[in-house]
């Protein structure tokens, strides 16, 4: 597996959005939900409808969910942004069923794979110029960079990853380097 980076550039962001949001909807939401909730692509990927609306069809206040990977509980709200573009990505699916997955691949009923969503980012991020390599993960690491880069509130994070410490959390979401970086061009003997 290779190591992937955050998205560091807003503008960089931005210009993935638009053109996930021309090409397709179900793609532009994964990309903003991911890069404004922390989860990981396996977590995104086994979302349900009914993980984001309820019965009514409209759009619920928080996503709770169970990890996948750790088996733990996950609650946190959903943002502005991120409701905004599920809102307009089930516009586009008026026949869906509750149960069904938020992600769906072409394949009827199925979700979205992992290597589909791993193109598809990598296809964005190569049409925008970034050159830095980009995976799923870069979306849970795109989101601990700029919340840090807000907050400075490393402990939050640490707790929203799980991580075990600090130290571990910075290096993850890539302040480690940058800090590292910023110190040998700074010096100058």
């Amino acid at each position: 597996m290779e190591f992937v980076e955050p998205i560091r550039d807003k503008k960089k962001i931005e210009a993935m959005k638009k053109v996930l949001k021309g090409s397709n909807m179900r793609d532009y939401c994964l990309f903003v939900l991911g890069i404004n909730s922390g989860l990981r692509i396996s977590d995104i990927l086994n979302l349900r409808i009914d993980d984001v609306v309820d019965v009514n069809r409209k759009l619920k206040e928080r996503i709770i969910i169970k990890e996948k990977k750790t088996g733990k509980p996950k609650d946190f709200p959903i943002n502005e942004s991120t409701g905004k573009a599920i809102r307009e990505y089930l516009d586009t699916r008026l026949d869906y069923q509750m149960d069904e997955p938020l992600f769906i691949s072409r394949k009827k009923g199925a979700p979205l794979q992992r290597t589909t969503a791993w193109t598809i980012l990598n296809q964005a991020a190569e049409m925008v110029g970034i050159k830095e390599n980009i995976g799923t993960h870069t979306l849970r690491k795109t989101f601990g960079y700029h919340m840090y880069k807000k907050t400075k509130d490393v402990a939050k994070l640490q707790e929203i990853f799980n991580h075990s410490a600090p130290s571990i959390t910075l290096r993850y979401i890539g302040i480690s380097r940058d800090e590292q970086d910023e110190a040998y061009l700074n010096f100058n003997l």
